[in-house]
This record gives C-alpha cells, structure tokens and sequence, in this order.
C-alpha cells in the first residue's frame, strides 16, 4: 500500500486537487492500484488554523508517505506577516526537512494548444524541455541573510549565494540521468563570468560529464538562456540550474507552452519520494469561481505515479486522457479561444477521468 499525502493548500489549490484525486480514484480502479489517501494543512491554511504554515502535524505525515500532492500556497491574504512566518516558508520548509533537491520541470506544448503561445507556432511547435532545478541550497537557503541597519542609519538587505561541491554534483547527475532518457543534451546554466559560486557549478559540471560520454554538455549564461527560451525554445533539452535561476527560467518556458495552468513539477529526494504539484501560484483573485485549469495538477499527479511509484502505465494513461480532451475541444477559460468549448474546472477534471 502506498501512502499519498494531499496538501490542499490555498486559493485555488483545493479545487485543482480535488480533480486530480477523481481522476486518481480512476486509475486505482483500472490498474488495480493500492494508494492510501490522506490530508494535511500547509500554507495560509494552516497558519489560519494553527498560527503555523508547517505544522508538526503535517510534517510528521509528509515524513511518512511515499508522495505528496500539493495544490498551492499563498496569497496577498498573510503578506502582512513577517517574512518567517508567511506560507511559502511553509512550503521551503517541507521541501528542505524532506530533502527534496531536484525540482523537475517539464515544459511540453501539447500541439493541440500551439496557437495558445505567445509565441508563432512555427517558433513553439514541438516544444519539450526539462528544466532540472536545484531546490535546497543557493540564495534561498544560503546564510547569512536579512535586513540590518548601517552606522549611517541606512537599512541594507543581504542575502547570500552558496553552493557546495556535493550539491552541484547531486543535482548534476539527475540531469545527466533526465538527459540519458531523452535528447542526450544538457545545457548547464550559471553566471561564471560574474558570479564566483558558479565557477564552481561550471567546474562541477564539467567532471560529472566525464561520466557521462553519451550526453552532450554546454554552458550559457542565464541571461542569454533567458532570450534563447524566447527565440529559439527548441534548441534544448534538459536545462539543469540552481535555484534563483531555475525558478526564473521555468515560469519564462512554461508561457510557451500556451499557459501555466498547463505544467506540472516534481521535488525529489534521492530515493524518488516527491512533492508534485503546479508550476502556477495560488490564484486567489479566481479561487472559487471554477474557472481555474486543474491540468497541471492532474499532469503532476502521473508524474507522482511515475517517479515516486513506479506506475508508468497508470502515468501515461493519464498523460493521453489529457490529450484526448484537448483534441475533443475543451478548454478552460486560460487556454480557451473561439470555436472551442470553455468548460468549468470540475468539468475538465470530469472529462478527463472519463477519458481514463
């Protein structure tokens, strides 16, 4: 029996995951799947019900499951707390006391919804990244960090950018892993001609490819990747990056892809236990009115099956039920355009636990 842990979170969150769970009673039911359910509070939810976006509570039951389900957190709600005590911390917190280092983003135009990129189809069409994303270390993480007061009265921020040696060559191997698997193209991303943590991320970089004589490495410096997303996206494969310049790169790739609602992620530790949920926030100027998109959530959900537990036949049954209704013409408000039948978010969930 495999443990699941839901974490409905903020905003929009308990919608889109409420549709992903029926769609999960669906491929329990096909391939005989045994998943045990459960719910916890993180974010503002559980600051709003326990003063805390961690509780003990929930990281207890995170520590004990073999998969976590997030919907999202946040909102303009708790940003009048202190910057500790607000919901993404509690999110950080759950990603570093599980050790989840490798954030897997997949940036994929299904072709059904090329015309719903910023960009020209013929720019778009095909698209299929993997961003891998260091998640537990860089300036997000790194110490010391805060708001202090100069000798001349000045207040001053700092935050500090750091990465060791092993954590560079941790979140290297899962690329190289990725790229083995797809396109045998990694394209590291740092600032090594300004930045001295990412002399070490290119040097790191480079010994892990010795390992990996079937997998071409380049580098390019973030700035430029940034402008190469935008004018000539399909050149890459898997994007691997810390974390400012991974969470960065992958909001720029997932507009690509016609829309955000579109695109899940995966954390990972070293064993594969993850936390999956959406690209996108918490949304709460559209939570409960039903029009949020529940596709990256049930996207991430067959990316649960597939990393955390090694269900890939229930993962890409879930993958072409997607498929299936964007060619039947549904389409949430976010993805939708004339000619097509805009649908509520319990409708497409609905459609797509049919097309199960």
């Amino acid at each position: 029996m495999k443990k699941l842990l839901v974490l409905p979170g903020d905003g929009i969150g308990p919608e889109i995951v409420t549709e992903a769970l029926k769609v999960l009673d669906k491929v329990k039911e096909k391939f005989g799947l045994s998943v045990s359910v459960d719910e916890a509070l993180l974010g503002g939810a559980a600051i709003d019900a326990t003063g805390n976006p961690l509780p003990a509570e929930t990281l207890d039951k995170a520590m004990s499951a073999d998969a976590l389900l997030m919907g999202a957190v946040g909102g303009p709600k708790w940003d009048h707390l202190e910057t500790s005590k607000r919901p993404e911390k509690g999110l950080l917190g759950l990603r570093s006391s599980l050790n989840l280092f490798a954030n897997l983003r997949p940036a994929i135009l299904y072709p059904q919804l090329a015309s719903a990129s910023t960009l020209k189809p013929d720019v778009v069409s095909g698209l299929d990244i993997l961003i891998v994303r260091e998640l537990t270390g860089g300036i997000y993480f790194g110490e010391p960090r805060g708001i202090r007061t100069l000798e001349n009265g000045e207040r001053q921020g700092y935050n500090t950018y750091v990465y060791s040696e092993s954590e560079i060559r941790r979140i290297g191997r899962v690329a190289f892993e990725a790229a083995r698997k797809r396109g045998g193209r990694v394209c590291s991303v740092d600032k090594s001609n300004v930045l001295e943590v990412t002399v070490l991320w290119r040097e790191i970089m480079e010994e892990v490819a010795k390992k990996y004589p079937d997998v071409e490495l380049e580098h390019m410096y973030v700035d430029n990747a940034a402008m190469q997303l935008v004018r000539a996206p399909r050149q890459f494969d898997v994007m691997v990056t810390g974390n400012m310049f991974g969470d960065i790169l992958s909001d720029c790739a997932a507009m690509l892809t016609g829309s955000i609602g579109m695109l899940p992620s995966a954390s990972l530790d070293a064993d594969n236990k993850g936390l999956y949920e959406p690209v996108h926030g918490s949304a709460p100027d559209i939570a409960g009115q039903g029009v949020a998109n529940p596709l990256a959530t049930i996207l991430s959900l067959a990316m649960l099956l597939r990393y955390s537990f090694a269900e890939a036949e229930a993962a890409v049954a879930i993958e072409q039920a997607v498929s299936k209704v964007l060619d039947a013409g549904l389409r949430t408000a976010d993805i939708w355009s004339d000619g097509l039948q805009k649908v509520s978010t319990q409708a497409m969930g609905d459609a797509v636990a049919a097309a199960i």
